[in-house]
């Protein structure tokens, strides 16, 4: 059945990953993420699912983590402060290659900031916030819809790659209401764990097949035990101190997410086929943005607009093919200029601009314009 509701981004987010199959949401309230968790208080019972609020956002991180461990599939959510509490966990489970997604509602910061305020200021944490080497997949929605269907894609990339996943939103999208279509009889695309089909003779859980980037998951505390830890490990789980296991394992969990960019990496581009100037946006920033580019183009300019949805890894390749056939790039963010970095590591042949904003308020179409004015 198709219904028409009005809801808010943090609203469409649960139900989104309760269609994807999320029955385990373990959270600590932040604005302004609190909707997350109080929806989901509510209906994951409804479905079979269990929720709990923990003591803190280490604990949540945690939490979810064990349960994913025996075959659930989890979420927690939270905004920055308790993102940068969760990163310890995140990397925890990037080595034990543990599947689970993190909804991070970004606000105004350092510290405790802004806390009711829009901001993009955690992008690079998503990428390196916890320690040592390792890759991501960040995922940013810009609309209400996008916070429904994107978050079931953040857990398909959980699953197919046995990663935590970061559902990268911010305030903008979070507390805004639209009215979006869920229908409950849609087939949707749901991927599941690729489980083992029996624990084999060495039972080796970390094994991966040949051909494959990703080992099979074989559920903990049922027939066979097996040890998880933050340390490096062999195939066997167990902890080694041996240079070419570390070697092997470290470059394996960054190789699995870089040999597949171009299943993972998703973006949109507008009017960039005859454009001069295009403006790099993500998140609830390419609203204004897009106001700015219908302007902009009413009056003659050759204005296109470029937004990865996958913040991470970045759609390198796409940005690069775009930016040999333009003169100008505009990087609009709500922050000091984060993915300006990468756009100025990516490209070579083009004047670059920047507007940006870390007072608490919302970049407008006519900030925009102004930016595009000025690096013509």
């Amino acid at each position: 059945m198709k219904n028409k509701v009005l809801m808010q981004g943090n609203e469409a987010c649960v139900e989104g990953a309760i269609k994807a199959g999320m029955r385990f949401f373990a959270g600590y309230p932040i604005t302004p993420s609190t909707e997350i968790a109080e929806r989901s208080a509510v209906r994951l019972p409804q479905v079979g699912g269990k929720f709990i609020q923990m003591e803190d956002e280490i604990a949540s991180m945690a939490a979810i983590i064990g349960a994913s461990a025996v075959g659930t599939k989890t979420m927690t959510a939270t905004s920055g402060p308790g993102f940068s509490l969760k990163q310890e966990n995140i990397g925890y489970a990037c080595i034990t290659e543990i599947p689970c997604v993190i909804v991070d509602v970004q606000r105004s910061g350092p510290s405790t900031g802004l806390p009711t305020s829009p901001s993009q200021g955690d992008v690079m944490q998503a990428r390196w916030g916890t320690h040592g080497d390792h890759s991501i997949i960040a995922i940013s929605p810009s609309s209400v819809s996008e916070c429904y269907n994107l978050i079931i894609r953040a857990f398909n990339l959980a699953e197919k790659y046995r990663t935590p996943v970061i559902f990268l939103m911010d305030e903008i999208v979070g507390h805004l209401r639209e009215g979006i279509e869920i229908d409950d009889e849609q087939e949707v695309e749901i991927i599941e764990r690729k489980m083992k089909v029996r624990p084999d003779v060495l039972h080796l859980p970390y094994h991966v097949n040949e051909g494959e980037d990703v080992p099979r998951f074989h559920l903990t505390g049922y027939d066979i035990r097996y040890n998880i830890t933050g340390l490096v490990h062999a195939e066997d789980g167990f902890p080694s101190n041996s240079n070419e296991v570390a070697h092997n394992l470290v470059t394996r969990l960054m190789k699995k997410i870089e040999n597949n960019v171009d299943d993972i990496v998703e973006f949109e581009q507008k009017y960039c086929d005859d454009a001069e100037t295009v403006i790099v946006c993500y998140g609830g920033t390419a609203r204004s943005v897009m106001s700015a580019v219908e302007e902009l183009r009413a009056k003659g300019e050759k204005v296109g607009y470029f937004r990865p949805i996958t913040v991470w890894p970045f759609p390198e390749k796409q940005l690069k093919a775009l930016s040999s056939k333009v003169k100008n790039i505009v990087v609009a963010e709500h922050n000091y200029g984060q993915i300006l970095l990468e756009v100025q590591r990516i490209v070579k042949d083009c004047k670059i601009g920047f507007v940006g904003k870390v007072d608490g308020t919302v970049i407008t179409p006519a900030e925009i314009i102004k930016a595009v004015e000025e690096v013509k």
